[in-house]
C-alpha cells in the first residue's frame, strides 16, 4: 500500500515523500535471480540480487521469505543529526533515550531529539576499527538505583578484550559514578574487529551479552573452544560471576557461557510472548543469519556456514549442515549486514506485534521480520530511501521505533 513518510530535522520539515516498502511485484525478477519463496498471493522476496553462493538452504523458507508491506500509515522524523558515531539506544523510564558514542561517551536523548551534554567517567576505551563503547542497557531497578551497564572494547597486556562494565548514572546525569569493569572476554587479542558487545538482562535479572571470536583465520576457531570467551553468548549476573542455571556444556568449559559458535553477534532480544532470546549475527561474504539461542548449543560458526570468504574462497569445508550443531531459523545472501533489533510489543501499530526489527548496516536499511513459530514468513525493507547504516533500535513507550545510525541521526518511526 502507498503511504506518505514525512521527515522532519529538529522540527523543521525537511521533504515529504511519497513511498512504498520496497517490496518488489515482479516476480519474474525473484525468478531470474535463481530464488524461492513467493508466496500464495504472488509475492516475491524483497531480495532479487543473485545469491554469492550456490549453497542449499537447510529448508524451506530459511532464506528470501516473501516480501510484505505495511498496510497502516506512519510517519518517519529525524529528531537529530547530532550524534558522534552512535552504537546503541536504550529506553530510559521516563521517555528519554540512553545512547552510547564509540569513541566512550553517552548522552540522553529526549523524544523531540534534543540531546545532553556528553556523559563522562566511564573507562578509557579503544575505538580502532570495530571497537569502542558499545551495548548500554539499564538496570531492572534503574529509577531507584540508577546503574547503568555497558560493554566497551578494552586495551589489556596481549590486545584488546570485549568487557563489561558498570556504573551509576549521576544524578545530574552529567558523569558515570564509580565505574567498574566486571568482566573480561579472554583472552585478548590485538585487533580491532568483531567484538560483538550487545547486551541485556533477562527476565532473572542476569546480564546476556554477545562476543565477537575477533575475526581473524588463527581466532575463528575460538568460537567452537569452551575455555575461552570468543565468539559466545555469555551469561552473568551483575557482580561478573557465572550466572546461576547456565548450561554445563562440558566438564572444562567456561560457566558463564551461555551459547557458542557465534562470528559477531550485534542483535539481542528477548520475544515478548515467548522469553526467547533471539540474536543476528553478522555472517561473512553471505550467511548473515537470525538464531534462536537454546542454552548450551551449538551455532556451529566456522565449521559450517550459508558464506564465503570476502575474497570469494570457501570457509573451511564449505559445509552448511552438521549433526549437533544449530541451524539459523533464516538467513541472508547478499547481506543484510545486522546490527541491532528489537521485538515490537506495542498497540500503537498493531500490525506490527510481535514482529522484529533489525538493523542493516551496509544494506541501509531496517528489514521488518514477520514470525510464525519459529519460521520467517514476510520480510519488508524500511527506509532503504535514507542510504543510512541503521545500527540499533530500540521501542519507546509511546509504541514508536527509535533508531540510530552511524552517521548520527536519530530517527522515529511510528505514528
Amino acid at each position: 500500500m502507498l503511504k506518505v513518510i514525512n521527515v522532519f530535522c529538529c522540527g523543521a520539515a525537511l521533504l515529504a515523500v511519497a513511498c512504498n516498502s520496497g517490496t518488489s511485484n515482479n516476480a519474474d525478477l525473484a525468478q531470474n535471480a535463481g530464488v524461492t519463496g513467493v508466496d500464495q498471493n504472488g509475492n516475491p522476496p524483497v531480495e532479487t540480487r543473485k545469491p554469492n553462493t550456490d549453497y542449499k538452504p537447510a529448508f524451506a523458507g530459511q532464506t528470501r521469505a516473501p516480501g510484505i508491506s505495511t498496510k497502516a500509515s506512519y510517519t518517519t522524523r529525524i529528531l537529530t543529526n547530532d550524534l558522534k558515531r552512535p552504537w546503541d539506544i536504550a529506553a530510559l523510564p521516563d521517555d528519554r533515550f540512553l545512547i552510547t558514542q564509540k569513541s566512550g561517551t553517552m548522552r540522553v536523548a529526549t523524544k523531540d531529539g534534543k540531546l545532553s551534554d556528553d556523559i563522562t567517567g566511564l573507562p578509557k576505551v579503544n575505538d580502532d576499527g570495530q571497537g569502542g563503547l558499545l551495548g548500554v542497557t539499564i538496570d531492572p531497578n534503574f529509577q531507584s538505583n540508577r546503574m547503568v551497564y555497558w560493554t566497551f572494547s578494552e586495551d589489556m597486556q596481549g590486545g584488546t578484550v570485549t568487557a563489561v562494565a558498570k556504573g551509576k548514572l549521576s544524578s545530574d546525569e552529567s558523569r558515570v559514578e564509580n565505574a567498574t569493569v566486571i568482566y573480561r572476554a579472554t583472552p585478548a587479542y590485538d585487533g580491532t574487529l568483531h567484538y560483538g558487545g550487545r547486551i541485556l538482562f533477562d527476565k532473572t535479572g542476569n546480564i546476556v551479552f554477545s562476543t565477537g571470536e575477533r575475526s581473524d583465520i588463527e581466532t575463528r576457531p575460538q568460537a567452537q573452544w569452551l575455555n575461552s570467551s570468543l565468539g559466545k553468548i555469555i551469561r552473568i549476573p551483575t557482580d561478573g560471576k557465572p550466572a546461576a542455571g547456565n548450561p554445563k556444556i562440558s566438564n572444562d568449559a567456561r560457566p558463564e557461557i551461555y551459547s557458542y559458535g557465534h562470528r559477531n553477534v550485534q542483535g539481542l532480544a528477548f520475544h515478548p510472548q515467548t522469553n526467547e532470546l533471539w540474536e543476528t549475527e553478522m555472517g561473512p561474504r553471505g550467511g548473515d543469519e537470525l538464531n534462536r539461542i537454546e542454552a548450551g548449543k551449538n551455532y556451529g560458526w566456522p565449521i559450517i556456514t550459508y558464506g564465503i570468504e570476502y575474497g570469494g574462497k570457501k570457509i573451511g569445508d564449505a559445509i552448511q549442515q552438521r549433526s549437533g550443531m544449530e541451524q539459523p531459523v533464516y538467513y541472508w545472501d547478499p547481506v543484510l549486514s545486522p546490527s541491532g533489533m528489537t521485538f515490537y510489543n506495542a498497540e500503537a501499530m498493531s500490525e506490527w506485534k510481535n514482529n522484529l526489527f533489525i538493523c542493516g548496516l551496509n544494506s541501509n536499511h531496517i528489514a521488518r521480520i514477520v514470525l510464525d513459530g519459529n519460521k520467517v514468513v514476510g520480510e519488508e525493507r524500511l527506509l532503504a530511501d535514507q542510504r543510512q547504516r541503521f545500527r540499533d533500535i530500540a521501542q519507546g513507550d509511546d509504541g514508536a521505533l527509535y533508531a540510530v545510525t552511524d552517521e548520527g541521526r536519530l530517527y522515529r518511526i511510528g505514528k
